[in-house]
């Protein structure tokens, strides 16, 4: 039997984080029954706007321990992985087994690396430096290493995070699927369709297996975009407004992966991924207000989990689909 978690980016501003909104989409999320939140990560992304991914991470852990973090994703090769190794350190101690770390190179903004002292052809190659670092350290052993752009001798963290935290390499290229299968534990895809997530899949458990390493423990996730109203005419504006301020970029080329309506109807859309492999959705919501879009994931959480279990409900199996099936 398939499982399945939902998780949801609070719907607060990309450009000014407003604390009390915050933690009442917190409490509306715990309400609501979603398996964890979500966090981006961005230095200065267009319009200069951005978060700090650990830093929210860590705001987030104190102020609903209940509720693990997910960040996704994560722009590591901007930092220095010995400093990412304390921060993940530090994190574990103060909430063991409640944070997920997905990482990426980012692309969308490459100014954005430009102004952090990173070459964006590099991005890739600084990335696999990166994760080696950060798995060498994850033990809790002196790590030396001697690499294009980091050299270590004897770096050492300590303690190690017990429970380790799950790395989660994102990206669409063959390269990131790769990396995902050499160096992670698992896999978050962006605007693919369930038969490139299936393909995925099965990529990194042969490539994994070729490297000695057992893909049957990855995780596969999901970034969505997800618009909710009680027509899909409104939750597609919604959702085009929102996507368009962040990516300064039309709606219609994301259009095929970003479903909206009803809550079932996104549901009957995000199906057949459990079927590809998805065990985990992180659900960007755009609604009305943050009520609505908190509620909304909570209720799609809630149809997920009975396709996952095989208990597929009628209003999710008769539901028009939101938008054209992706192929």
């Amino acid at each position: 039997m398939a499982s399945v978690r939902v998780g949801v980016f609070p719907p607060i501003s990309q450009v000014e984080i407003d604390a009390d909104r915050l933690q009442a989409s917190l409490a509306g999320a715990a309400l609501a029954g979603i398996d964890h939140v979500c966090v981006g990560d961005h230095v200065s992304f267009f319009v200069g706007a951005g978060s700090d991914g650990l830093t929210m991470a860590t705001a987030l852990l104190s102020a609903r321990a209940e509720l693990p973090v997910y960040v996704g994703l994560y722009l590591l090769p901007l930092r220095h992985p010995v400093v990412v190794a304390r921060q993940l350190a530090t994190i574990a101690q103060l909430a063991p087994g409640q944070l997920t770390l997905g990482v990426g190179i980012g692309g969308e903004d490459r100014h954005e690396i430009e102004i952090c002292g990173v070459d964006p052809t590099t991005r890739g190659r600084r990335m696999d430096e990166c994760l080696q670092i950060l798995r060498g350290l994850a033990h809790g052993e002196p790590l030396t290493f001697d690499g294009e752009f980091f050299s270590l001798n004897d770096a050492l963290i300590v303690p190690a995070p017990s429970p380790p935290i799950p790395l989660i390499i994102g990206g669409r290229s063959d390269a990131a699927v790769s990396r995902a299968a050499r160096l992670g534990d698992g896999w978050l895809g962006i605007w693919v369709s369930p038969r490139r997530f299936a393909s995925v899949r099965d990529q990194i458990t042969w490539e994994a297996s070729e490297a000695g390493r057992d893909a049957s423990v990855f995780e596969h996730a999901l970034n969505v975009w997800c618009g909710f109203a009680s027509t899909r005419e409104s939750a597609r504006d919604l959702l085009a407004a929102q996507m368009q301020a962040f990516y300064q970029t039309p709606f219609e080329p994301f259009e095929r992966y970003s479903p909206y309506g009803t809550p079932q109807h996104v549901a009957e859309f995000l199906s057949p991924y459990i079927e590809a492999g998805c065990s985990a959705f992180n659900v960007i919501p755009c609604a009305a207000d943050d009520e609505s879009a908190i509620a909304a994931v909570g209720q799609l959480r809630a149809l997920l989990i009975d396709v996952a279990s095989g208990h597929v409900p009628a209003s999710v199996a008769g539901a028009t689909p939101a938008i054209p099936s992706s192929r």
